[in-house]
């Protein structure tokens, strides 16, 4: 994935850890930090920030991701409303004749 200047993304954590535990299953990753010290408490990442932080992040994240929606012209959106309506149309005429000619079958066949 690109960066491109004045990005919100936030890049992936990578640890040691994982480049040493590539392979393992969880059980074995777990035992291998107990023999090196690393069990117990879990202890806080002093890279985290707090809450509200975290919820700017967020909105500015959403704010860059809109900017970059290509929104339609008035005469787009007209063309596309009109031809979702019309296709609508004809499929409620399709399922209309359907269900009418199943009706008149059904009452031939039982009476």
């Amino acid at each position: 994935m690109t960066e491109t200047v004045g990005s919100t993304a936030t890049p992936d954590r990578g640890s040691a850890e994982g480049e040493q535990g590539e392979g393992l299953s969880r059980r074995d990753r777990k035992r291998a930090n107990k023999a090196a010290g690393k069990g117990g408490k879990k202890q806080k990442d002093p890279n985290r920030k707090n809450v509200f932080a975290r919820t700017g992040l967020f909105y500015r994240q959403i704010i860059a991701e809109l900017r970059k929606v290509v929104w339609p012209s008035r005469n787009d959106l007209t063309t596309y409303t009109t031809t979702v309506i019309v296709f609508v149309l004809v499929i409620m005429a399709i399922v209309y004749g359907l269900d009418t000619g199943f009706a008149e079958l059904a009452k031939l066949v039982f009476g």
